[in-house]
C-alpha cells in the first residue's frame, strides 16, 4: 500500500462485522507494508461481496487453457444479458480461457474487459468430480481468497476489490470477481494470478478456515478494445481552502478515471500504529473524499461516485490526484448525460 491510512479506509469499506474487522486487521498487520493492490468495497446489483484482505508476492508461472468462454458468456451472471450490454460486452471483452488444477479444483480466468486505466476479471472455481463446491450453508458472502488475485506487473500504482458469485450453493462451481484500476494504462499487459487455498468465514469462531487446500497460479494477456473518451483539461474549483485543477476524466461505459491537481502539498502525519490518525482522516478528506463526483443518466437518475478510491501524490509542492472505479453495470455512452466533478459539469457525447 501506498499509505498505511489505505488499509484502515479499504477495511471500513468492506462490510464486516466489527469483530470481524478486528480479526481481519491482527492477521493482515504483517502482510500490508507489502500488499500493493489494496481492496475497496463497491456496490453490487444483485450479490453480497467480500474481498481479499491478505496478498502474496507472485511469482510468474504459466497456466493451462481451460474451456474458452465468450466474453459474454462470462460476464452475462454479473452484467446481465441485455442486447445492450451484450453489444458493449462483445466488443470491449477479451476471453482468456487460462486456468490451473490442484486438489480436484480448477481455477480458470474466464474472461477481462475494461478500458485504458481500468479492468474486470472473471474467474470460474470448479470442484472437477462435480460435487458441491462449497460446504452446507455457506454463502458468497463468507468467502475469502488469499494469495493476491491477479497482478498486472505493472509500473504504478492500483487498487480495486473481488467478490463472488454463487447463483446456486449446492452446485460444483462460483464464481470470483475482481476489479483492479491502476494510473497508467493497464489494457496491453500480462497478468500472474495466485490464490492460496480457499477460505470461508466462521462467525463462531471469529476467523477465516480453509474448506479447500491447494495453489493455483495463473498467467494470461490482459488485452481487449480501449472504448473510453477523455474529458476536461485545465478546469478549476476550489473547496476547504485548496483549488483543485482537472487534469483529465476518462469515462468509458465500465468505469470512470478522474486525475487532478491540488495547489498545495499534502502532509502526512507518519502515524507509526497502523490506524489512520485524525489529522490523516482530515488531509484524506480535503484532499479525495470531499471531492464530489456524480454521473448524470439521460433518464434523470444519478450515480454518486464521491467514493471512489484512488491515488495521493504529494509532488513539488502540489498534490496529484486520482480518483477511479469499474462500474457496477454496464453504462452505454449514450445513456449518460453527464459527468461532475467539484461542481463542474462536463456533457458527455458518445461517439
Amino acid at each position: 500500500m501506498n499509505n498505511l491510512f489505505e488499509y484502515k479506509e479499504n477495511l471500513d469499506a468492506l462490510h464486516f462485522t466489527p469483530e470481524q474487522k478486528a480479526a481481519i486487521a491482527a492477521r493482515a498487520a504483517e502482510a500490508a507494508a507489502a500488499q500493493s493492490a489494496p481492496v475497496r468495497r463497491r456496490p453490487i446489483l444483485r450479490t453480497a461481496l467480500i474481498a481479499a484482505c491478505l496478498a502474496v508476492v507472485l511469482g510468474v508461472t504459466a497456466g493451462a487453457t481451460g474451456i474458452l468462454k465468450s466474453a459474454a458468456e462470462a460476464f452475462a451472471p454479473i452484467f446481465g444479458t441485455s442486447a445492450a450490454q451484450t453489444e458493449i460486452i462483445d466488443k470491449i471483452g477479451y476471453p482468456v480461457g487460462a486456468s490451473d488444477t490442484a486438489g480436484g479444483i480448477t481455477i480458470t480466468a474466464d474472461a477481462v474487459m475494461g478500458d485504458r486505466y481500468n479492468a474486470a476479471i472473471i474467474f470460474t472455481i470448479t470442484r472437477d468430480d462435480g460435487t458441491a463446491l462449497l460446504p452446507e450453508g455457506t454463502q458468497d458472502d463468507m468467502l475469502l481468497v488469499r494469495g493476491g488475485g491477479a497482478d498486472l506487473n505493472i509500473l504504478g500504482g492500483t487498487h480495486g476489490g473481488s467478490w463472488f458469485v454463487d447463483e446456486d450453493p449446492t452446485d460444483n462451481t462460483v464464481q470470483l470477481i475482481q476489479t483492479i484500476s491502476a494510473d497508467v494504462p493497464i489494457n496491453d499487459c500480462t497478468a500472474t494470478a495466485q490464490f492460496d487455498d480457499l477460505w470461508r468465514w466462521d462467525a463462531e469462531s471469529g476467523e477465516a478456515v480453509p474448506f479447500a487446500e491447494g495453489t493455483w497460479k495463473l498467467r494470461f494477456d490482459v488485452r481487449y478494445e480501449d472504448a473510453s473518451v477523455t474529458l476536461g483539461g485545465g478546469e478549476t474549483f476550489t473547496q476547504d481552502g485548496l483549488t483543485f485543477t482537472i487534469d483529465a476524466i476518462t469515462l468509458s461505459p465500465v468505469a470512470v478515471k478522474v486525475d487532478y491537481t491540488v495547489d498545495k502539498e499534502v502532509v502526512w502525519s507518519n502515524h507509526e500504529s497502523g490506524r489512520q490518525s485524525d489529522e490523516d482522516a482530515e488531509q484524506m478528506a480535503r484532499y479525495m473524499e470531499n471531492v464530489a463526483v456524480f454521473l448524470n443518466r439521460t433518464d434523470g437518475t444519478v450515480v454518486d461516485l464521491s467514493n471512489m478510491g484512488g491515488s495521493i501524490s504529494p509532488q513539488d509542492g502540489v498534490t496529484v490526484c486520482s480518483k477511479s472505479t469499474v462500474f457496477s453495470e454496464i453504462l452505454p455512452l449514450e445513456d449518460l448525460a453527464s459527468i461532475s466533478v467539484g461542481g463542474v459539469v462536463f456533457p458527455v457525447q458518445a461517439d
